[in-house]
């Protein structure tokens, strides 16, 4: 279900040009309400197409004022029920309160990459752009050593 913000919670991240969570958020829906003409709260982030919400988890992850929260669905927190990451530096602890009151807590550890520390292309040659519209390009003996299937090569029964 689609993340909202709680904005008793959030403070906008303090006034930086960007929210935590509009950094996070793949699909570019969260966003900041400077001067509260759009929801009312100023210096509030709020998700700006709720329906279009990917359910990702990310800006409820990365908040560090927990003031995201998600519309879970009935079947996994009916009623009450409500789940809640707090993200430490190593590891995000999930508290799970169910309907009946019986909280249960759970941590996991997070992989803490550097950004810009990834090699994308894993030591692979980079494509030569003057052969990008060759036949065959992609699937020649030169890319790996993959080559076009051979149809006698198939096992028939």
């Amino acid at each position: 279900m689609p993340t909202y913000v709680r904005t008793d919670k959030c403070d906008g991240c303090k006034g930086q040009d960007k929210t935590a969570c509009m950094y996070i958020c793949p699909h570019d829906l969260m966003k900041l309400d400077r001067d509260g003409s759009e929801t009312g709260h100023a210096m509030r982030a709020f998700n700006q197409e709720p329906e279009q919400c990917w359910e990702c988890y990310s800006c409820v992850k990365i908040c560090p004022q927990q003031a995201i929260e998600a519309r879970h669905y009935a079947d996994i927190v009916p009623l009450g029920g409500m789940v809640q990451p707090l993200r430490g530096s190593d590891s995000i602890m999930w508290t799970i309160k169910f309907r009946n009151g019986t909280l249960k807590r759970f941590k996991f550890p997070i992989r803490t990459t550097p950004e810009g520390s990834i090699d994308c292309y894993g030591g692979k040659a980079t494509a030569d752009m003057a052969k990008i519209a060759e036949p065959g390009f992609f699937n020649h003996m030169e890319q790996n050593g993959y080559r076009p299937g051979n149809p006698a090569e198939l096992i028939r029964k």
